[in-house]
């Protein structure tokens, strides 16, 4: 019996997104996150007296600014070389040969694929051959998997892989390939690298994604870390380890229920502490979204900015200074209710809400009032116009809604005046 170690996407010294501009946010955790995540694994390949750790790519996250990020990587290393514990990488897309312009001798325990050909490493101590290759360039569009060498026969043989698989949504579609592809190799285990979310593909052969080691961002949310595989008597038992030392989370809170804004503190609250025993003690980043049809809807999003910041102080309290808000979004609804009777005909606001509920019908009536959102993206660079769907007619409709709020919130308070 022995183990070995299956991680993938270190992304050293990547930065943390979304809290830069937080007073009061761990500045020092969020900035060496990824650093102490690769400890992490290091140590616990250490603790676990693991035969080997395959790394599945994007080790770095590009080009180094400086010879630092290399040098803490080979640090790591040495700590393995010391524990008598070999390490197998390959080159994702972040760390092509192609994008890294500095480069360190790593030591001599590690051994990288070459990005030329597929190539294969016989361990006969434990009786297992492992193949890969790396990327030559940032994008790899062929499926290199096709390439790979033939299993080794009386082994337990192990391809490393840096794919998209069939496609994952945020992942560039590099090195594509499929489950039955792959099994065509009668390999036993497939580690694969590239796509942050944990997941297995296929059980027998195991294929899978162990995901990132660290969340760098709200689109990475929950633990991440490696996979710790037994292989007794040629059969292999993953069991996945966390390794992340800041923890990303969404808090959707349903306010359906809710008939005032008093009532926002407790299931806003339940919600985040909630969040918080799910990190175990780490420190958080969650994104709240407010969801539901509700009558406070309309004082939500005309005060957006202090009930931001009201939530935001509900999470430094129940994370007991450990919990940032990223960001809150509103997505609650209004209740639905009949226009008053005086409302209606020449009076101001039922002129308004016939304008408003003829947007919301038909979007294309935007134009009447010199309205024309498709000039929007025009505004932004090329990679961010994809963010604005100004074409899709719910979204259009969602800005009514919001304007809509926003105008009967004004309007309401300067009545009362």
């Amino acid at each position: 019996m022995f183990r070995f170690i299956h991680a993938a996407d270190v992304h050293l010294d990547s930065p943390l997104w979304g809290l830069e501009k937080y007073d009061g946010a761990p500045v020092d955790e969020i900035r060496s996150a990824t650093r102490r995540a690769l400890e992490r694994l290091v140590q616990l390949a250490i603790d676990e007296q693991v035969a080997f750790v395959l790394i599945a790519g994007d080790i770095y996250d590009g080009d180094w600014p400086d010879y630092n990020t290399g040098l803490f990587f080979n640090s790591q290393m040495t700590r393995l070389k010391e524990a008598g514990i070999r390490v197998f990488l390959i080159d994702g897309n972040h760390d092509a040969a192609n994008t890294m312009t500095r480069s360190l001798t790593l030591p001599d325990n590690v051994v990288k694929f070459p990005h030329d050909a597929a190539a294969t490493e016989v361990l006969e101590d434990v009786g297992v051959a492992i193949h890969g290759q790396s990327f030559a360039t940032k994008a790899v569009t062929e499926d290199l998997s096709q390439s790979y060498l033939p299993k080794v026969a009386g082994m337990l043989n192990i391809g490393m892989l840096h794919t998209s698989a069939t496609g994952r949504e945020g992942h560039e579609n590099y090195a594509p390939c499929t489950v039955e592809g792959l099994k065509t190799h009668e390999y036993d285990y497939w580690a694969l690298g590239h796509v942050h979310t944990r997941e297995v593909l296929n059980e027998s052969p195991l294929v899978v994604f162990p995901g990132n080691i660290q969340g760098r961002h709200i689109r990475e949310t929950g633990p991440k870390g490696c996979y710790l595989c037994t292989v007794d008597g040629g059969t292999i038992v993953p069991e996945f380890r966390t390794l992340d030392v800041f923890r990303w989370e969404l808090a959707n809170v349903d306010l359906s229920d809710v008939e005032s804004t008093d009532e926002l503190a407790d299931k806003v609250v339940d919600e985040l502490q909630a969040c918080r025993e799910r990190a175990d003690g780490r420190p958080l980043a969650v994104r709240v979204e407010l969801t539901g049809q509700t009558p406070i809807h309309d004082d939500l999003l005309g005060e957006r900015e202090r009930w931001t910041n009201e939530i935001r102080s509900y999470a430094l309290d129940a994370g007991g200074g450990r919990m940032w808000v990223e960001k809150v979004r509103i997505r609650t609804s209004p209740v639905p209710h009949e226009m008053p009777a005086e409302s209606a005909g020449d009076d101001p606001m039922g002129e308004l809400a016939e304008i408003l509920n003829e947007l919301r019908e038909n979007p294309a009536t935007f134009e009447k009032y010199g309205i024309d959102f498709r000039k929007l993206p025009e505004k932004l660079r090329g990679d961010l116009r994809r963010l604005l769907p100004v074409d899709d007619p719910d979204w259009c409709r969602s800005i009514v809604d919001e304007a809509e709020s926003l105008l009967t919130h004004t309007l309401r308070g300067k009545a009362a005046k």
